[in-house]
C-alpha cells in the first residue's frame, strides 16, 4: 500500500480516488442537456409561428371583409404580428361573398445557418359586408 500514500504520508481512501468524477460526468452529459434545451426552444418557436400565422390571417380577413376597409387586409395582417415574424410572412387575401385570408410564416431556427424548418400556414374565412345592408 506504499504506492497509495499521498505526499502527506497518509493512505488514500476510495473517496479520494473518486474526486472529480462528478464534474467529468456532468461535462459528458452537458451536450445532451444543451441539445434537449435547444429542441424545446425550437418547439416553442414553431408554436409561436403558428399562433402568429393565425393572428395575421384573422386580422387580414376581418379587415378585408369590411366594405370600407377592403384592400387593407394584408397591411392589417402584417401589423397584427410581431415585427420579426412579419418579415417572414406572406398573406394572401381574396374572395367576394366570403373573404379568405391565408398567412404563411417561414419558421425561424434556433441554430444559426440552419433555416429549413418549413412553413406554417393558417387560413381564415369570414363573410364580407353586403352593400344592401
Amino acid at each position: 500500500m506504499r504506492f497509495l500514500r499521498r505526499r502527506t504520508g497518509r493512505a488514500t481512501t476510495g473517496r479520494d480516488r473518486d474526486r472529480g468524477a462528478a464534474i467529468l460526468e456532468f461535462a459528458g452529459f452537458l451536450p445532451i442537456l444543451l441539445i434537449v434545451a435547444m429542441a424545446g426552444i425550437q418547439l416553442g418557436i414553431v408554436g409561436y409561428a403558428a399562433s402568429q400565422a393565425g393572428t395575421a390571417a384573422r386580422a387580414a380577413a376581418r379587415t378585408h371583409a369590411q366594405e370600407e376597409l377592403r384592400g387593407q387586409g394584408v397591411a392589417t395582417g402584417m401589423a397584427a404580428m410581431s415585427d420579426w415574424m412579419a418579415a417572414r410572412t406572406d398573406i394572401d387575401v381574396g374572395g367576394e361573398a366570403n373573404v379568405t385570408a391565408t398567412a404563411t410564416v417561414s419558421i425561424p431556427s434556433v441554430v444559426p445557418g440552419m433555416d429549413n424548418f418549413g412553413e406554417v400556414e393558417r387560413s381564415v374565412t369570414m363573410p364580407a359586408d353586403q352593400e344592401d345592408r
